[in-house]
């Protein structure tokens, strides 16, 4: 399946333009994305009363958990979606990307007809961050992910190391005697290495192998999963500063339910591609907005979600700054956000 929807990635990077996008695409979504329609029908919000950005209505994300959030335009053939363990990734067929969740959980399932958005998502903000993934072998460090079936950032991780196309890259499970081995030929070599790894795994690496990293970008994916107790990101990228002997950890900002990502290089701010933005909801009133500097709940733009909702209210706290970037403070502590609840059964 094709994009039903102009694809976002060679936009002029302007106010204007993305305003005009958002709006068209919110209009598009409303109308041939059932639940999307009805959730914004019960917020009484509709295309002719939504003028600006800020009146755009944004899902809140545990949607993701208990409906099929698809944008399906009538006259196509209806999208038949594959169990994750059975679909051939490599056909461009529709796929299903699933969160870990957590023992007794409702996962997220986010319902992707076509993999290629995705991909053209990825790599284009992969290069405006990094430049060409050629210039890079990739060493992925991502246990708990290939652990499980459905991860969008496997997939990810998984294109950038064949993109690569350096014959060293490649992914780690358990064996960190490898990878430390990997690493210090790369090293001598003076080979410029993309390590992105999910930070209970990097610290257990770097606890275990002290290391002095010139050529690396050691990024982080976030997130103990059960496997360590959890840290403040500013005592984390110091144990990992340390235990790599790099000057900086990177971080990545992404979910199962966005096709984009958003990067920091190193102090905790993370900036966005041209067709993803960042807004910040007041924790009291979920509809309304603040300003720079202040905490709230973040929502999130993502154009690359055409297919399913690009209005996502998440359940992380953040706040904007005035350089465009934004940071990530933590979550909220009971995951229900107030008037946030509408057609959640």
């Amino acid at each position: 399946m094709k994009a039903i929807f102009p694809t976002p990635f060679s936009l002029e990077n302007t106010q204007e333009v993305f305003k005009a996008y958002a709006l068209e695409l919110f209009a598009f979504q409303y109308k041939y994305n059932a639940v999307y329609h009805e959730f914004c029908s019960i917020l009484k919000k509709t295309p002719e009363q939504v003028q600006t950005i800020e009146d755009i209505p944004f899902l809140p994300i545990s949607f993701f958990k208990t409906h099929q959030v698809i944008t399906q335009m009538p006259l196509e053939p209806a999208t038949v979606f594959p169990d994750t363990e059975s679909v051939d990734k490599n056909t461009g067929s529709a796929f299903c990307f699933t969160s870990s969740g957590t023992s007794g959980s409702e996962t997220s399932k986010h319902y992707v007809p076509d993999l290629s958005l995705y991909e053209a998502s990825y790599m284009a903000a992969f290069e405006i961050f990094y430049g060409p993934v050629e210039n890079y072998c990739v060493l992925a460090l991502l246990p708990a992910y290939l652990e499980r079936e459905g991860s969008s950032l496997i997939y990810m991780a998984e294109d950038l190391i064949a993109k690569s196309g350096h014959p060293q890259s490649g992914f780690y499970l358990h064996n960190h005697e490898a990878l430390h081995k990997t690493l210090l030929e790369l090293e001598s070599k003076n080979t410029p290495v993309f390590l992105i790894g999910v930070s209970f795994a990097l610290l257990d690496f770097s606890e275990k192998y002290s290391m002095s990293l010139k050529n690396t970008i050691v990024m982080e994916t976030g997130g103990m999963k059960g496997r360590r107790k959890e840290m403040i990101r500013e005592a984390l990228h110091e144990n990992l500063t340390k235990g790599f002997g790099v000057s900086k950890i990177h971080s990545e900002y992404g979910m199962t339910e966005l096709l984009s990502q958003a990067y920091s290089n190193g102090d905790g701010i993370f900036n966005t591609p041209p067709w993803m933005k960042i807004l910040i909801r007041d924790t009291e009133d979920p509809f309304n907005f603040v300003g720079d500097g202040k905490t709230g709940g973040v929502n999130v733009i993502d154009f690359a979600n055409i297919h399913s909702c690009a209005f996502i209210a998440t359940q992380d706290l953040g706040k904007t700054f005035q350089n465009k970037g934004f940071s990530i403070l933590g979550r909220f502590d009971n995951a229900a956000i107030r008037g946030c609840n509408l057609l959640v059964p």
